[in-house]
C-alpha cells in the first residue's frame, strides 16, 4: 500500500526536494555562464543560490525530524536531499578553487559543466515526477546517469591531456591546479549519480 498522496500539492517533502533541485539547476546554469564569462557577480550569484538551497534543506530536515509518517522512506528523503545539496556545493566550491588558484576555464571544464547542468535538469524532472509518474521519474534518473557517465569520460580525457609532457615547474603547478578543478566537477557528477540512484530506489520500493 502506498503511503503517499498522489497529489504533489499535499506532499511537503516532495515540494522541498523540488525546490532544492530547482536551486541546483539554477546554480549550475550560472556556473555554465561563468565558464563563458568569468565574473565576480556570477560567482556571488552562485553563492546566494547555494545559501538559499541550504535553507530549504534545513527546513526539510526540520520537517523530517518532526514528522512521524513520511511519504516514502525517511532515509531516502534524507539521502536525496543530501546528494542534491552536494551537487550545488561542489559547483560553488569549483568557482572558489578557480578564483583562489587563478585558473581560467578551458574546453574540458566547459564540457563537464555543460553536461552536469543537463544532468541536474534530469534530476529535477525526475524528482518532480516521483509521485504522479514514477516510471517517468526513473527514466529521467537513467538519463541523468548517462550524462554523468559522459562527465567522467571528459574527466578522463582532461587528465590524459593534462599529464602530457609538462615543460617546467610552472607546467607542473598548472597540472596540479587544473586537476583540483577537474576533481571537484567529477565529485559533483558522483553526487548526481547517487541522487539518480536514490530516485530509482524510491521508484522500485513504491511502485
Amino acid at each position: 500500500m502506498r503511503l503517499f498522496s498522489r497529489r504533489k500539492k499535499d506532499n511537503r517533502f516532495l515540494e522541498l526536494l523540488i525546490q532544492q533541485a530547482e536551486f541546483t539547476v539554477e546554480g549550475l546554469e550560472a556556473l555554465k555562464l561563468y565558464m563563458k564569462q568569468p565574473d565576480s557577480a556570477i560567482a556571488e550569484k552562485i553563492s546566494r543560490i547555494e545559501s538559499e538551497e541550504d535553507e530549504v534543506r534545513r527546513i526539510l530536515i526540520d520537517e523530517l525530524n518532526r514528522t512521524f509518517v513520511t511519504p516514502f522512506d525517511r532515509e531516502d528523503i534524507f539521502a536525496l536531499s543530501l546528494t542534491i545539496d552536494d551537487i550545488l556545493d561542489y559547483a560553488e566550491e569549483t568557482i572558489d578553487r578557480m578564483v583562489t588558484l587563478n585558473v581560467e576555464p578551458n574546453q574540458f571544464i566547459e564540457r563537464m559543466v555543460s553536461l552536469l547542468t543537463d544532468a541536474a535538469v534530469e534530476i529535477l524532472r525526475g524528482v518532480s515526477e516521483l509521485v504522479e509518474h514514477p516510471n517517468v521519474a526513473n527514466d529521467h534518473a537513467v538519463r541523468s546517469k548517462a550524462l554523468e557517465n559522459r562527465v567522467e569520460q571528459v574527466y578522463r580525457e582532461a587528465l590524459a591531456d593534462l599529464f602530457r609532457d609538462p615543460e617546467d615547474l610552472n607546467g607542473v603547478m598548472e597540472i596540479l591546479k587544473l586537476r583540483e578543478i577537474y576533481r571537484h566537477l567529477s565529485n559533483a557528477a558522483d553526487r548526481g549519480d547517487q541522487a539518480a540512484n536514490v530516485i530509482g530506489d524510491i521508484v522500485v520500493k513504491w511502485l
